[in-house]
């Protein structure tokens, strides 16, 4: 659906390793008649390498918003460092609004200009000359050269949400921010949004995704920041995230019914999952499945199937943020 897009121009003549650094960054939000102050941002520490493509991941009102506002210089940090391709976001303001598009969730295009009217326009408030200007290129690049003079408000909601990617890459910034891609979006689409983040970051663009689709995360994130009540409460690779919870579940079906679990399997775990199914939970390090399917086999069983699932970014996203929310309580 997408062909390739054009490749980054750097900003600055030497590419710095990491392509946003955040230190003991806070926002607390002022107090009003009716609410108290609102700590939005807690110290936070984050540093997005670049060429990566980096997922920042929390629930609702974790304040993952907030720090996308602070870097892309909508919202006023309260004290801390943010650098975005080493331009600090308040004493190198338009370097750093410079070094970074974002494509907000919400879909706001007027609805009266066409895709190339969007672009120029986009492009002139960033400053492009004119005869540095990619208008075609990035229209191209999001397979909408057919509608390029079409009124915006005609465009199909994937349609909107590609030219927000393009809106966002018309003074090619090296740092691009997606902000919920997917929301919405039919499952054909997000694949064909998927392979294109693959081929901007292909292309030289560090990529920071938030997403609610924890699949879409372990899917295309090399890393991932894990945000909850202003804090970081995880930050790895997302092969080690997915290594810390040491569980696997292994479900068998059996060759006859049973009316109850064996007890010296119940007292291992073993669950009925089902008709002729039982399951358990169990931890790879410490268990070897052989061992764990003698307990089966002692008591007379046969097993006509066997099926395993891995642990994946789910549980793992729900294991922290259930604990810093104890931890906050």
């Amino acid at each position: 659906m997408f062909s390739p897009p054009p490749a980054t121009i750097a900003v600055t003549p030497s590419l710095p390793p990491m392509a946003v650094e955040i230190k003991g960054l806070t926002k607390t939000y002022r107090a009003s008649k009716h609410m108290p102050p609102k700590e939005a941002l807690k110290g936070i520490n984050l540093n997005i390498p670049r060429g990566s493509i980096f997922g920042l991941l929390g629930p609702n009102g974790a304040g993952k918003s907030t720090l996308i506002n602070i870097l892309a210089g909508l919202v006023i940090k309260s004290s801390g460092t943010a650098r975005v391709w080493n331009y600090e976001v308040d004493e190198q303001p338009r370097l750093a609004r410079s070094s970074i598009g974002v494509v907000p969730q919400e879909l706001n295009l007027d609805a009266f200009f066409t895709p190339r009217e969007l672009l120029e326009l986009q492009a002139g408030l960033f400053g492009v000359p004119k005869k540095e200007r990619r208008t075609d290129e990035l229209l191209a690049a999001v397979d909408l050269t057919s509608k390029a003079n079409a009124y915006a408000r005609t465009l199909s909601g994937g349609m909107r949400r590609r030219l927000m990617v393009a809106k966002a890459m018309v003074h090619t910034p090296p740092v691009l921010v997606l902000d919920e891609p997917t929301a919405g979006v039919d499952v054909e689409l997000r694949r064909a949004l998927w392979a294109f983040v693959r081929q901007l970051n292909a292309a030289g663009t560090t990529v920071l995704l938030t997403t609610h689709y924890l699949e879409e995360a372990q899917e295309l994130c090399d890393r991932i920041a894990i945000i909850n009540h202003g804090g970081i409460v995880a930050d790895d690779t997302t092969a080690n995230l997915l290594a810390r919870i040491d569980n696997k579940r292994v479900t068998i079906t059996i060759d006859r019914d049973l009316d109850s679990v064996p007890s010296n399997m119940a007292a291992h775990g073993w669950e009925k999952s089902g008709e002729r199914q039982l399951s358990l939970v169990y931890q790879p390090s410490q268990n070897a499945i052989g061992q764990i399917l003698m307990a089966v086999q002692v008591n007379g069983i046969g097993i006509t199937d066997l099926t395993t699932v891995e642990t994946d970014l789910e549980d793992i996203f729900l294991q922290l943020t259930r604990r810093s929310a104890d931890e906050a309580a």
